[in-house]
């Protein structure tokens, strides 16, 4: 990220006056990256587990509000799509006054918000609660990538990021399998005021874990300044693509859980609420894989890994045409493994290649990565209706060869000089 060798003490002896200091990197095995990895892991938790514990509650929202599959995705649509617009505002905002607080405001107004949406009285109070999500949670996820790329050293980075990322699939797979077990023996409503509470635990140990800044810079440059940051972050020849390839890996990932409930609850399979949800337990695959990910990229590099998770991904999605439980349960596997694999390698390619402002090229980055997760999402609703579930797979199909030809493209990318060691 930054190559500022000197960057200012956040407090000094002599409060007025600002001491400079060499940039520092947290190091590997330290006490630092210890609490950072810890922090940024719980970070990641809160923020799946909250924004897409709605997920598998999609069919109980249908009976009780008398939605269809693609109306009910819009508890989940609402909440990714402003949050997609609210985080680069809000990365904007952290460059001047700081990652920490900032990233601490954003979990605890997330969990609050949470526990309230259980006592909405109708599926419009619902959406307006879950919008207002979308915003807080949008202060959480590319200050956390800027977070990263400022305070932990580049060898180390990869695995840092691949951590984050699998606090990020610990949350989904929590939030999902808790919301389904209990919407199937209590109610939706205790699902969602249950995972409210537990983001505020997460919040608390976010707080005290996480190393304040020690290489965050506040930028002096006012709003005028963002289109010429814009300007430069998409004239990159690398980032632009890994932004596109963004939008299509989570609308991808996201499409594929919001309406394989609908699949496995109707005919022949008929299962249970709370069986459909341990489909959630795959994301321990995820946690494994963002962290092996990000390993093997700090050893091989980016550019020859990224294109065979994207295949994964992509032969995984194609296993659950089939009528047989067995292989849609290994294609949901592969395609879990496949996703947050491509997504710990291509979020920490952006925090590496990135210039200043780092974060708001993060923000690009999340901006079309949770802008798919809605656009893609709804539109899969619609492929749904089409077409049921071969509908649904045919477009995720076609979205998933065009960023398998992304990842090939960005094979031949060139490298910003002596400042990206490995890609």
């Amino acid at each position: 990220m930054s190559d500022s060798s000197l960057a200012f003490a956040a407090h000094s002896a002599s409060p007025s006056t600002p001491v400079p200091a060499p940039r520092t990197a947290i190091a590997k095995g330290s006490v630092e990256f210890k609490r950072s990895n810890r922090a940024l892991f719980f970070g990641g938790f809160s923020t799946f587990s909250l924004l897409y514990c709605i997920q598998p509650l999609f069919p109980l929202l249908s009976q009780q509000f008398h939605l269809t599959p693609a109306q009910s995705s819009w508890s989940l649509s609402v909440s990714s799509g402003l949050l997609a617009i609210s985080l680069v505002l809000l990365s904007a905002v952290s460059d001047r006054v700081g990652r920490k607080p900032l990233m601490v405001a954003s979990m605890f107004s997330a969990a609050i918000l949470t526990i309230l949406s259980a006592f909405a009285q109708d599926y419009g109070q619902l959406l307006a609660i879950r919008a207002a999500l979308g915003v807080a949670l949008g202060g959480m996820p590319a200050v956390a990538m800027a977070y990263l790329g400022e305070e932990i050293e580049g060898p180390s980075l990869g695995l840092s990021m691949g951590l984050y990322i699998a606090g990020s699939a610990f949350g989904g797979m929590s939030g999902r399998l808790v919301a389904s077990m209990l919407s199937d023996f209590l109610s939706w409503r205790w699902a969602l005021g249950v995972l409210g509470v537990a983001g505020v635990l997460a919040a608390f140990e976010f707080w005290r874990s996480l190393p304040a800044s020690k290489n965050f810079v506040p930028t002096t440059r006012g709003w005028n300044a963002l289109p010429h940051a814009i300007k430069q972050h998409f004239s990159d020849q690398g980032l632009p693509w890994l932004f596109c390839l963004a939008f299509v890996l989570m609308g991808c990932f996201v499409s594929l859980y919001n309406y394989i409930g609908y699949r496995l609850l109707a005919a022949p399979f008929g299962l249970r609420q709370s069986t459909v949800g341990l489909l959630a337990l795959l994301y321990l695959i995820g946690i494994f894989s963002s962290v092996w990910a990000g390993r093997l990229v700090d050893r091989l590099g980016r550019r020859g890994v990224l294109w065979i998770m994207l295949s994964l991904m992509l032969s995984g999605i194609l296993l659950t045409l089939f009528d047989s439980l067995p292989l849609i349960v290994i294609g949901m596997a592969l395609a879990t493994f496949g996703f947050f694999a491509s997504h710990s390698i291509a979020s920490s390619w952006v925090s590496r290649r990135a210039r200043a402002p780092q974060a708001l090229a993060s923000a690009f980055y999340l901006l079309f990565y949770y802008l798919g997760s809605s656009l893609i999402g709804s539109a899969s609703g619609m492929m749904w209706g089409f077409d049921g579930w071969t509908g649904v797979i045919i477009m995720l199909s076609l979205c998933l060869g065009g960023g398998v030809l992304i990842a090939l493209r960005l094979r031949h990318l060139q490298p910003l000089g002596a400042r990206v060691a490995v890609g």
